[in-house]
């Protein structure tokens, strides 16, 4: 196994060699053979070790063996204690979960202050089979069949073409003890139940599965790129970038087959979990939205709007009396006296500063807000002017006013109100600029 795990890194993970890398550690047979590997690799590494305080003297007792394992292999060593339990309480999540989340946010925080290039787990070819069949029960697409990336984010796995059954025997040859995990044994855990159940039964039908498996794992991985080369191409035709996120061309979509499947595609990284309302929305009414955890998709008339989750309450914010200059979150506002109009671009107006009442304030619109626009007759319903301009719901969303007192002195960048509007008796002029 040493020449094979050599080639592997040699024609695999080359770029290891001349890395400084830290390797995740848990006492079990897995990663204790991978340190014992990358010391005859002579590969440049640091161990780290989560004590998750879950089996009490257990845990203490993996932990002094890696600080022994540490000290034989002559490498530094990392250990960080968790309450696991209480995380996992207050996060609502299981003690699985909770265990990975705080693993992987611990060697993330180690890699970047002291700088490590990679971080290595043991993760090998039969922890590929049963996250296989764990996806595939619980319902998976084709990345979830495709099982565990050798390399993904900084964290690469060596073993993965390694088999728990060559593992053991490089154990036992080469008399290298091991901490055993007593909950390894329990089926309760649906990993656990694949592994003792599950695969035992595949494995006697045939006993040449786990080889099976790999190379159709391989083909189902060919496949997977394919779909991502085909889908670069769609890319640029489908998705637009647009002030507020993206755009899905409808039409387009319509015409290009699997439309179901590319949506999934383009999407799937963004947390949309009710599909089929996804899908749907091609044929929806405008204004038809489905949501997310961190994002929503709108329907607008020939496009799907793609926008982040605004979280944030709308706020209210302040100009005084003579300020220049006003820098605010959306952008900043400046203020000139000016003999004559002599700018006529959307993101300036000319008001009579005697009308003002100060101190104005800048905020978002809201429904029920009327202004009367300059250059027309009447008031009108702020609604029926982005209406008649056909802005985009996240257009709407994310228009600012310019407001004296509960009046509305401009619809920034867009029309301001013909009350502050100056007239050729006017004695002072102010110029108010916005830029973002």
């Amino acid at each position: 196994m040493e020449k094979a795990f050599k080639n592997e890194i040699k024609s695999q993970f080359p770029y290891l060699s001349n890395s400084k890398i830290l390797l995740a550690v848990s006492g079990g047979v897995d990663s204790v053979v991978l340190a014992h590997l990358c010391k005859i690799a002579k590969l440049d590494f640091t161990l780290a070790h989560c004590n998750f305080n879950l089996r009490d003297e257990e845990s203490d007792a993996d932990e002094d063996f890696v600080a022994a394992l540490a000290k034989k292999l002559n490498v530094e060593l990392f250990i960080e204690n968790f309450d696991t339990e209480q995380y996992a309480k207050d996060n609502s999540m299981s003690i699985q979960m909770a265990a990975r989340d705080l693993r992987y946010e611990w060697f993330e925080e180690l890699r970047l202050k002291h700088q490590f290039d990679f971080i290595l787990t043991a993760h090998h070819a039969n922890d590929s089979l049963e996250t296989f069949f764990i996806n595939l029960i619980r319902g998976t697409g084709l990345e979830g069949l495709s099982g565990i990336n050798a390399d993904s984010n900084y964290i690469v796995r060596p073993l993965l073409n390694f088999s728990r059954k060559e593992i053991l025997a490089y154990a036992e040859e080469n008399k290298i003890s091991w901490r055993e995990d007593s909950t390894n044994a329990s089926t309760k855990y649906l990993r656990n139940k694949i592994r003792h159940e599950l695969v035992p039964v595949l494995e006697e039908i045939n006993p040449q599965f786990l080889e099976t498996f790999l190379k159709t794992q391989s083909h189902l991985k060919e496949n997977e790129e394919l779909i991502e080369d085909y889908l670069s191409l769609l890319y640029p035709k489908i998705i637009g970038k647009t002030e507020y996120g993206y755009s899905l061309d409808i039409n387009y979509l319509k015409k290009v087959p699997n439309s179901s499947a590319i949506l999934y595609q383009l999407l799937k990284s963004f947390g949309f979990t009710e599909w089929n309302d996804v899908y749907h929305l091609l044929d929806a009414q405008p204004g038809k939205m489905v949501f997310s955890t961190s994002h929503r998709l709108i329907k607008d008339r020939d496009y799907l709007l793609l926008t982040e989750i605004d979280k944030t309450e709308d706020k209210v914010y302040k100009i005084a009396k003579n300020e220049d200059f006003a820098m605010l979150p959306m952008g900043t506002f400046s203020f000139s006296e000016v003999k004559e109009i002599n700018d006529k671009r959307s993101n300036c107006i000319y008001i009579n500063p005697e009308k003002l009442e100060f101190p104005l304030t800048v905020r978002k619109w809201q429904q029920g807000d009327i202004f009367y626009p300059f250059g027309m007759k009447g008031k009108k319903k702020l609604s029926d002017f982005f209406k008649d301009k056909k802005l985009s719901l996240p257009e709407k969303e994310n228009s600012w006013l310019l407001c004296s007192g509960e009046k509305i002195v401009w619809v920034i960048n867009q029309r301001a109100d013909r009350r502050f509007s100056i007239t050729s008796s006017d004695q002072k002029i102010i110029k108010i600029t916005f830029s973002l």
